[in-house]
């Protein structure tokens, strides 16, 4: 097997990375640069970040749930948890990237795409149900 490969779960790993450093960036701009957008812009802009945040954590939380699996049982991580981790990397990037999208350049299309978003980080959450039933 090649190490040098970038897999599913090291991709989804970076990208928890990113998305947790654009939170602090982004939340820290919001606090001060934001204070020029209107009273309902900066509302938006914030319940986008703070699904962004809390749901950069849970796909990494995630994540090492999945690869704790593969070390213990030497296989394949969960495909369950791996949906799960798939399921909240789409929802954060529909529902948060839309709300921004939507609300800092006007793209008013976007927005249709911000409930799918919230429908794969519930889907992503139910997932964790089907495997924690299997504990």
């Amino acid at each position: 097997m090649n190490k040098n490969r970038l897999t599913t779960h090291s991709l989804l790993i970076i990208f928890v990375g990113v998305s947790g450093c654009f939170s602090v960036l982004f939340g820290a701009w919001l606090a001060h640069g934001g204070q020029l957008l209107s009273l309902h812009e900066q509302t938006s802009l914030s319940t986008a970040l703070q699904y962004q945040f809390i749901h950069t954590i849970a796909l990494y939380i995630t994540l090492v749930w999945a690869l704790k699996l593969k070390k213990i049982d030497k296989l394949e991580p969960s495909m369950i948890l791996t949906i799960s981790a798939l399921a909240f990397f789409v929802g954060i990037l529909l529902f948060s990237g839309g709300i921004y999208l939507k609300t800092l350049f006007n793209i008013a299309i976007i927005g249709k795409f911000t409930p799918f978003g919230g429908i794969s980080l519930a889907l992503a959450w139910l997932l964790l149900v089907f495997q924690g039933k299997k504990i």
